[in-house]
């Protein structure tokens, strides 16, 4: 009886979705005639729903003054949380459209990996699990997984992002790199040489080159250098001859193999922190996310 009981009480608090968009256009658009033009519906009707919500929930939701509506601060704090659930359900909606058996990932990917390693891997990946549908979005930071809907992330860091499950794909090597044009105008014999030169910084790793002067035994602060919120647009910094960038090898390999950068000063150096794959734990049995897991986890196998 308990659980029947549990149910009767929650749909009481479960407005129609009719109901809803209606209040929530009201908010949003200041007025229910706005609101009436936007849903396609007349002032009337709209006027009837708020009414309806409002007696569903025993609660005003607005002030009524000289014809106008004026939302309460419950509203306003209602109308977010609405909003936010519609948005839910119209992710939903599209991922079982785009996948009608129901096998698809959200995934949040930094831009760089997203472009220069997953994507030109993800083929095998989807050849092998012909059901399942990847939406990508990029994120640059942690984020709320709840709030943006998203079953997965490819994070870079440590093993911090609260209540997830996490892997860890592999470490992250830097190098040192520079146009010919530029290295030949600007000759480097020891890491120390590097402080004279504009070295390009990453805003999401401000002690990167920090780090890199330690590990060749170098105290100096790093001098100040453009920065960028991304490692594609500081390496084309760096091949249009602007200074030096400090790049994952991973990222770097292809122009130094054509020759578009040289290394600068020494070899590849290991960085302290890798990529993860992180997942909220509500969602670790998530069929696609554990395709994806388990594929992840054999293509990185033997990474660092």
């Amino acid at each position: 009886m308990q659980g029947v009981h549990q149910v009767a009480f929650s749909r009481r608090y479960l407005p129609s979705l009719s109901l809803l968009t209606a209040f929530e256009a009201v908010v949003r658009t200041g007025s229910t005639a706005a609101a009436a033009r936007e849903l396609n519906l007349t002032q009337g009707t709209v006027s009837r729903l708020v009414q309806g919500l409002e007696a569903q929930l025993g609660v005003a939701l607005f002030l009524r003054q000289r014809k106008r509506l004026l939302p309460t601060e419950a509203a306003l704090a209602y109308a977010a949380e609405v909003r936010r659930g519609m948005d839910l359900i119209g992710r939903a909606s599209v991922q079982v459209t785009a996948s009608p058996g129901g096998g698809t990932l959200a995934l949040a990917i930094l831009p760089t990996f997203g472009t220069h390693w997953l994507a030109p891997r993800l083929p095998g990946f989807l050849k092998a699990n012909p059901g399942v549908t990847i939406n990508l979005a990029t994120r640059l930071r942690p984020f709320d997984f709840a709030e943006e809907g998203m079953d997965a992330a490819i994070h870079f860091g440590s093993e911090t992002w609260p209540e997830a499950g996490h892997l860890r794909l592999f470490g992250e090597d830097v190098v040192a790199v520079a146009a010919p044009e530029f290295l030949a105008a600007h000759p480097v014999r020891a890491a120390a040489d590097l402080l004279a030169l504009p070295l390009l910084q990453l805003e999401a790793r401000p002690r990167g080159w920090q780090g890199w002067l330690a590990h060749h035994g170098i105290e100096a602060q790093a001098p100040r250098g453009m920065v960028f919120d991304q490692f594609a647009t500081m390496m084309q910094a760096a091949i249009h001859g602007i200074g030096v960038a400090l790049l994952p090898e991973f990222l770097a390999a292809p122009s130094l193999a054509d020759g578009a950068l040289v290394p600068v000063f020494g070899g590849p150096v290991a960085g302290r922190h890798g990529y993860w794959l992180v997942w909220p734990e509500s969602r670790a049995d998530h069929p696609p996310l554990a395709a994806f897991r388990d594929w992840l986890r054999a293509e990185t196998a033997g990474l660092s």
